[in-house]
This record gives structure tokens, sequence and C-alpha cells, in this order.
């Protein structure tokens, strides 16, 4: 099979993260697997669409091509990503945050998973920049998906999982002409919660379109994800452990609950238990922190699951998400389409969380859980 070639898609909304958003395409200019192109898909921000525009109009350094696009869709990371999709040209796409750097073999090892032709999708493993320079004592690891990041009870090294986690991942292109694009109204899309899931309920759709697809979380691929003050607060973690269960919420009810809740089952009757655990022992061996995290854990555990009490409840009134962007000759189809003959996989250049875990389960058995660096 050919070595693939990576089109690399990050979204960006706000002239706040210029400074990291140009760190990020740095990093992909720097990959030791070179990227076929980085694209910068503005959402709904014109100031800062002319502002890179002028950055990268005249690209003269090192490293691929740097296209600047203006999200085509409605406001939101859903709309933002299929409108990278249709405007790109590799064989592979992967997805950057854009308050994210990749370490420099990124692209190498996702590329080297796609040898085999079964792999759908490959994700990496995120580690958490705290703007402190270091974990808040009373956060626990357990719950670092709510910054974004890698939590304790992934699987380690290459293992296939249900879903890999959107700001660090990847995707062959017959996947969104067989299965769809991110469904539009799941995830991010301006609203007062932080939202998410939209890249759960993809993978999901992804296998129940292409049951032999095989999805792989390889932790050697790792990005570092800033993780700004406000984020390491206890009032954001209630905010976004809520949120996740808003989201879950929206995705079982287009997935099911047996797929939606499927890795979380394990996580919330094992790892949060265990975690408990040990913030409580840590706690009577006088060691900082351990209440904390103790009483985040079950803090987190009972805000995930009102929100996703409210959610469902909220979700068997919302519209059905949609999978298309308008306006784009290619767009990603929703379940069901068939594309024509005409439909060309490679579009002309115009442009799981916690108790809710964003992640992902390990499909074998035996695989190690891996321990977040603190």
């Amino acid at each position: 099979m050919a070595p693939p070639n990576i089109s690399v898609v990050i979204c960006v909304y706000t002239e706040e993260r210029w400074v990291d958003i140009l760190a990020a395409v740095d990093s992909v200019r720097g990959q030791t697997w070179p990227a076929l192109e980085v694209l910068l898909v503005v959402d709904h921000n014109p100031t800062l669409l002319q502002r890179l525009d002028a950055e990268y109009r005249q690209h003269d350094g090192p490293g691929p091509p740097v296209r600047v696009c203006a999200n085509a869709g409605p406001q939101g990371l859903s709309a933002g990503r299929n409108t990278g999709i249709a405007a790109s040209g590799g064989s592979v796409i992967a997805f950057l945050d854009d308050d994210a750097v990749a370490e420099p073999d990124w692209l190498r090892h996702m590329a080297s998973a796609y040898e085999d032709p079964r792999v759908m999708a490959v994700g990496g493993r995120t580690l958490p920049a705290w703007a402190s320079g270091h974990r808040p004592a009373w956060f626990p690891a357990e719950f670092d998906w709510v910054v974004g990041c890698a939590y304790e009870g992934l699987p380690s090294g290459r293992t296939p999982v249900r879903n890999v986690l959107g700001g660090n991942s990847s995707f062959r292109r017959t996947v969104f002409d067989e299965a769809g694009g991110f469904a539009v109204g799941i995830g991010r899309d301006g609203d007062k919660h932080p939202l998410g899931c939209e890249e759960t309920e993809l993978c999901i759709r992804l296998s129940r379109t292409l049951p032999g697809a095989v999805l792989l979380l390889d932790d050697r691929a790792v990005i570092h994800h800033k993780v700004p003050a406000a984020r390491e607060r206890f009032g954001y973690f209630r905010r976004r452990t809520y949120a996740e269960g808003l989201s879950k919420a929206r995705v079982t009810r287009h997935v099911g609950v047996g797929k939606g809740l499927e890795s979380e089952r394990r996580y919330t009757t094992r790892v949060l238990p265990a975690g408990v655990a040990r913030g409580v022992r840590d706690a009577l061996l006088g060691r900082r922190g351990g209440a904390g995290r103790a009483g985040a854990i079950v803090t987190g555990v009972l805000t995930a699951a009102a929100g996703y009490v409210i959610g469902s409840f909220h979700a068997r009134r919302a519209s059905a998400p949609s999978w298309v962007v308008e306006g784009l000759e290619a767009v990603p189809r929703p379940p069901g389409h068939t594309p024509s003959e005409s439909s060309s996989p490679h579009p002309q250049h115009t442009e799981d969380r916690g108790l809710f875990p964003p992640a992902a389960r390990s499909l074998g058995d035996g695989h190690r859980t891996q321990r977040t660096r603190t």
C-alpha cells in the first residue's frame, strides 16, 4: 500500500490564540514525516481570516504550504473540520488543536499505522501543558479529558479503541466518503457550555458503516496541549464535566446507549473507584491533594450524570444533526449515502470521555492502562 500523504487541519476562531496558532503550524512544518499541506480553517472571524491570510499568503519558509480558508458551514468545530476535509487533498487527514504543538515524529507514527489497509483512524497521546507549570494538587489524572488530554485509564502502546480524540487524530479520506463528516449539532458550536463528543459519534458511525474498520490509539504520536489558567480552576472542571454529560446524551440519542456508553461503563466501575481509593489513601497518609482529588472525582461523576439526565430530556426534542457542509462541491455525506462515480475522493482545492471520557476502551484484552504523567 502506498505511503499516505497527510493533510493537517487546524481549526481556529480567535485572535487571542495568535501565538498558539503560529506555534501549532510551526510544529507541523517541522515534522519528520512531511505533511502534504496545512489548512487553517477560520470559524466566522473575518479579522482573523484576513490576518492569517496575510501571514501565510507567500510561503517562503520550510515545510508544507499553509492555506487559509473560512468555515463554510455554521459556526462550530464540526463544521470547521468538515470544511477542512472538503478542501484538503491528502489521502489521510489529521487534526490538531489550535493551542497544541506536535512532537516531531507525530505524523510519522500515524503514517506507519496506515500501512495496514484495515486501519481507518489513528489517534495519539495528548499531554497537558499547565499554565501554572504544574498540575493542580486537587486535579485527578482520571479527568485529564476535561482539559482535552490523555487521562488515567487509556490503553498504552498501539492498540485498537472505540474512538480517537478529535484534537490529536487522523482519518483516511475514504472514511468521510463512506460514513460522512463530523455531525453538526453535537460538539462545540458557540454554546455557553464547553461541549464535545463529536469525534465519538463519528467513530461509532464509522465502525457501523465499515464493520471491518480498525481504529487505533498510538501513544507515541504525542502533542502538548496548552491548559490556560482558567481551566485549572474547579469551576471550569464542574462546567466541563456537566457539558460532557450533555454531549454524551446527544451522542447516545443517535448511536444508542449500548455504543454511546460502551467505554464509559468500565471507566466508571473500575478506573474512577480506584482513583477515589488512591485519593483517600493519600489523604490518610497526609499527602497533599489526596482529599481534593477524591472529592473532584465524585463531583465529576455527579455533574456529568446530571448533564446526561438533562441532556437526554433536551435531546429528545432536538433536531437531528447534519453531516453536510453547504456551499462546497465535495462534502462529507450522511450515513446511507452512496458516493457517485463522479464523486472525487480528492476534491479540488477551494477550500470520550470520562463518566463520560472522550475515548477509548481497548478492544483487546490484557492491555495495560497508562498512568498520566504529572
